[in-house]
């Protein structure tokens, strides 16, 4: 982060009511919650440690826990608005851009990440053991062409499918409102979703038919953006490659998630002021292990009509890509 860039949130969350208080003995420079706060979202494993930061900054671990929190009330009522799902105009842009890609209409890229937890939750913890053999949350991340989050959702156990996480979410039950989608707009998913008249997604097996294996091709190049999206929210904010904090209760629940919130924020604001990543200097990591296992029963095939769009689609993406531009003809 650049140092305008930190003056630029300092500016905009200084004053919230958060950082004063009716004691005789006023609070600490709001740069220097800003400051504590930021460090700590920056770090993981033993970096992440409250006795780092003690050592770092010279301030007790109760002075730091409440800094952090009060720049995340701050963070979240000055700043929530930098997550948000675009409106028609935001998404005839984002369709312009995948449209050359082959995808027409598509509005945006969904996929899911693990946050890892460096304990085992209290209660019903093997739920949240995973695939990768630690306890962790899975986050449904969707973002827009310039790897902005336009949607998250989380706080469902690390051993849950993408797809069931994404039934979850306030999202799912909004797939048809014409405020998120215009006709024929769709989010791009990979193999891990199934086929929905909103979610196109790539084929799981392709049986070795080369219409489908292109248009696998296809999904995977654009969707190179949201694995782009999900390598710098963490290559920034290290503390979402593992979460040092218990989870024993639902209020405990709320501030993780209230965590992972305030670096999405930070995450966006970043990038709407162009505060450029260099992948030279601070290499990303990709998570390009699809999640393997099937979806649960009940949601698998949910609507043959999306099995019909993604036809549709595929038929029109594979006619882009096929001419001497794209990339099918490379």
């Amino acid at each position: 982060m650049s140092r305008d860039s930190f003056y630029c949130i300092l500016y905009l969350i200084g004053d919230h009511s958060v950082f004063h208080n009716n004691s005789p003995k006023p609070q600490v420079a709001v740069f220097v919650q800003l400051a504590v706060a930021l460090d700590r979202f920056g770090h993981e494993g033993n970096g992440a440690c409250l006795d780092r930061s003690m050592l770092l900054w010279g301030i007790s671990h109760g002075s730091m826990v409440n800094y952090t929190n009060r720049v995340m009330i701050a963070l979240e009522s000055c700043m929530g608005h930098e997550i948000a799902w675009p409106d028609r105009q935001g998404r005839a842009t984002i369709a312009e851009h995948f449209a050359a890609l082959g995808f027409p209409g598509c509005v945006g890229l969904v996929d899911g990440t693990l946050v890892k937890l460096s304990q085992r939750p209290r209660d019903d913890g093997e739920t949240y053991f995973n695939r990768k053999s630690n306890y962790s949350l899975n986050v449904q991340v969707i973002c827009d062409q310039h790897k902005r989050v336009i949607y998250f959702f989380d706080g469902m156990p690390g051993s849950c499918h993408d797809l069931t996480c994404l039934w979850w979410s306030g999202l799912w039950r909004r797939l048809d409102s014409a405020q998120l989608f215009d006709r024929g707009q769709f989010l791009l998913g990979d193999s891990g979703y199934v086929p929905l008249e909103r979610l196109v997604c790539s084929y799981k097996r392709t049986g070795g038919d080369m219409d489908k294996v292109s248009f696998n091709t296809c999904i995977a190049h654009a969707r190179v953006g949201n694995e782009h999206c999900i390598g710098i929210l963490k290559a920034r904010w290290h503390s979402l490659k593992e979460i040092r904090t218990q989870l024993r209760n639902a209020r405990e629940n709320a501030y993780i998630i209230r965590w992972i919130r305030c670096c999405i924020i930070l995450h966006n604001f970043l990038i709407w002021r162009n505060d450029e990543w260099s992948d030279e200097d601070h290499p990303i990591e990709l998570e390009r292990d699809a999640d393997i296992r099937p979806p649960p029963e009940g949601i698998r095939d949910v609507n043959r009509r999306g099995i019909q769009r993604r036809q549709e689609v595929q038929a029109l993406c594979l006619e882009i890509n096929r001419r001497p531009s794209g990339l099918l003809s490379r």
